[in-house]
């Protein structure tokens, strides 16, 4: 078997999330069997992510691995006799374009280092939320991506929200919790910057995400953004570690998972190792059993 490394994006429109579904169509569900068709496999690729995202968000960075036969890289092989290994990679890259529908892209394929795991070895995860407060609403050339706020935002209030939840915390009030898996996390980055055009960014990185916890977050800055809540309300929510009613999950469409980071080659197999492991407040480890992205 050969590991193989794939760096993607997708715009999540039309996609029920990343993950597949029987019945609906899923970025993992098109990949698969578009790897499945060009490599002319008798078992369906089994792919591994790095973060799962929601139906409606969109990736301009994912990274997913699969294990595939050595031999049935040979299919990428033309009629002048056998490729080089960068040969067969650039050949499978290309073929993707050709089968793969265009709301989703695989922009490299490598044969991924030894240790290598997609989710388990990443460092971060790094993700952007684009929202507008214009009084009109959003351009409709971004309305896939861009999110409209009906209320004028104050940058200072969100970033002086955002600075009481950066740390490692129990983020339990911001996920939807999971059986068998952790809400601790350490949120390394969160921050807002208005670009020219006036559209509002909160760059949000972490070592990993619990489910709909960037979407919980950015809900509840909005609502310290527009002065409907204090800017330590936040703050106030996470120390609470129980679901509020008055956080709302911001919508899909404005999420992007933009980058996920990984160590140097050498540390990918410890870094697997250790994340694989629940953190809790006690500082006691378990198999994390479901390590959530948006």
């Amino acid at each position: 078997m050969v590991r193989l490394r794939l760096d993607l994006a997708y715009d999540g429109t039309a996609f029920s999330g990343w993950a597949r579904q029987p019945g609906r169509r899923t970025v993992q569900g098109e990949i698969e069997q578009a790897l499945g068709r060009i490599l002319r496999l008798g078992e369906p690729a089994q792919l591994t992510v790095a973060g799962r995202t929601d139906a409606g968000v969109h990736a301009r960075g994912q990274v997913s691995h699969a294990d595939v036969p050595e031999g049935s890289m040979a299919e990428l092989d033309g009629n002048r006799g056998p490729l080089s290994v960068d040969e067969r990679l650039a050949a499978l890259a290309r073929r993707l374009g050709g089968v793969l529908p265009p709301d989703v892209r695989v922009h490299r394929v490598s044969v991924a280092p030894e240790g290598f795991d997609a989710r388990f070895s990443a460092l971060f995860r790094r993700y952007a939320y684009r929202v507008s407060d214009a009084v009109g609403g959003v351009d409709p050339l971004r309305r896939r991506e861009v999110v409209w706020h009906n209320r004028p935002l104050d940058d200072g209030a969100l970033n002086a929200a955002a600075a009481r939840l950066i740390g490692e915390h129990d983020f339990a009030a911001f996920c939807k919790k999971r059986e068998g898996a952790t809400t601790i996390r350490e949120l390394q980055r969160l921050g807002w910057v208005r670009e020219p055009d006036g559209t509002l960014v909160a760059t949000v990185v972490a070592d990993a995400f619990c489910h709909s916890m960037v979407r919980a977050l950015v809900g509840s800055l909005l609502a310290a953004g527009d002065g409907r809540r204090p800017v330590e309300w936040p703050g106030d929510v996470l120390g609470r570690a129980v679901r509020d009613s008055g956080v709302h999950v911001a919508p899909a469409h404005g999420l992007c998972l933009e980058e996920v980071g990984y160590p140097p080659e050498a540390e990918l197999a410890a870094r697997a190792q250790a994340t694989r492991r629940v953190r809790t407040p006690a500082g006691s480890v378990a198999v994390d059993a479901a390590l959530e992205d948006e």
